[in-house]
C-alpha cells in the first residue's frame, strides 16, 4: 500500500486545488468575495486582453481532446490509469486559475439593473446554478468523475470499474444538468458586461460543442440504453408537463378495447 500512497496523494492534492479554483470561479463570475474578479478594476494591465480569452479557449480545447477516449488510450504508457483522470483535472485547474489570473475587465456594460430586488434576485439564480453543477456532480459520482475514487482503489488494490448508466433524480428530466447549471451560473448576472458577456459566451460556445463530442462518446459507451436515453429525454432543458405529456402519449399507442 505505502508502494501507491504518492498516487493517492497526488489525487488528493489535485482535488483540493480543483476545488479551491471552482468555488473562486464562482466569486470571480459573481465579482463577490474575491480579490480579483471579472470586472474588477483593480487589473494592473500586465497582461494584454486577448491573453485571457485565448486561455479560456485553450480550456476549451483542453476538455475536447483529454475527455476523448482516443487520447486516453495514446496517453495510457505514459500516464498510468489511476492517476490519468487527476492528471486531466491538474490541466483543466491550471489552464482555469491561469485564466481569471490573466483576465482584464472590459467593463462597457451590455445590461445593468437597477433594482435592488432584482439584482439579488439574479445573484440568488447564480448560485442555484452553482449549486445544480456541484449537486449534479455527486449524482453521477462526484468523486469518480474529479478522480479522488480511481487513486482510491488504487490505493487499496481494488481494480477500477466504469460506473454503470444509471437515470437518478434530475437525470430523468435532463441529460446534462451540469451543463444547464453551469449557463444559468454564468449568465445571471445583474450587471452584463462585455468581458461577462465574452467570458459567459467562449465558456457557452465549448458547451455547444463538447456536449456534442460527449453525447458521442456516450452512445458508443452505452450503446441502445444511451440512444433511448436521448430519445425521451432533453439535453438540456427539461420538458414542462412531461408526466401528462408521457401520460398522453401511452393512451395513443394502447390498443383499442372496442
Amino acid at each position: 500500500m505505502l508502494r501507491r500512497l504518492p498516487f493517492f496523494l497526488y489525487g488528493v492534492l489535485v482535488y483540493a486545488a480543483f476545488f479551491a479554483i471552482f468555488c473562486y470561479l464562482f466569486g470571480f463570475a459573481t465579482n463577490l468575495l474575491v480579490p480579483k474578479s471579472i470586472d474588477a478594476p483593480n487589473a494592473d494591465g500586465r497582461f494584454p486582453v486577448w491573453l485571457g480569452p485565448a486561455l479560456l479557449l485553450l480550456f476549451g480545447v483542453q476538455h475536447a481532446i483529454m475527455a476523448r477516449p482516443r487520447f486516453k488510450a495514446w496517453i495510457a504508457p505514459l500516464v498510468p490509469h489511476a492517476i490519468e483522470r487527476s492528471t486531466f483535472v491538474l490541466v483543466a485547474t491550471a489552464i482555469l486559475a491561469a485564466t481569471m489570473y490573466v483576465w482584464q475587465p472590459l467593463p462597457t456594460p451590455i445590461w445593468e439593473l437597477e433594482s435592488p430586488f432584482l439584482r439579488n434576485a439574479f445573484l440568488a439564480l447564480s448560485a442555484a446554478g452553482f449549486a445544480l453543477v456541484l449537486g449534479s456532480s455527486f449524482l453521477i459520482d462526484h468523486f469518480d468523475l474529479f478522480g479522488l475514487r480511481q487513486v482510491t482503489l488504487h490505493l487499496l488494490g481494488k481494480p477500477y470499474t466504469q460506473r454503470p448508466f444509471v437515470e437518478r433524480a434530475i437525470y430523468r428530466h435532463v441529460r446534462h444538468p451540469l451543463m444547464l447549471g453551469f449557463l444559468v451560473w454564468m449568465w445571471s448576472t445583474p450587471t452584463l458586461t462585455l468581458g461577462h458577456l465574452l467570458f459567459a459566451g467562449l465558456l457557452s460556445a465549448y458547451m455547444a460543442v463538447g456536449l456534442r463530442l460527449e453525447e458521442r462518446d456516450l452512445v458508443a459507451q452505452h450503446g441502445e440504453a444511451y440512444r433511448a436515453y436521448q430519445r425521451r429525454t432533453p439535453m438540456l432543458l427539461p420538458r414542462l408537463f412531461r408526466a401528462g405529456t408521457e401520460r398522453a402519449e401511452t393512451a395513443a399507442v394502447r390498443p383499442s378495447s372496442r
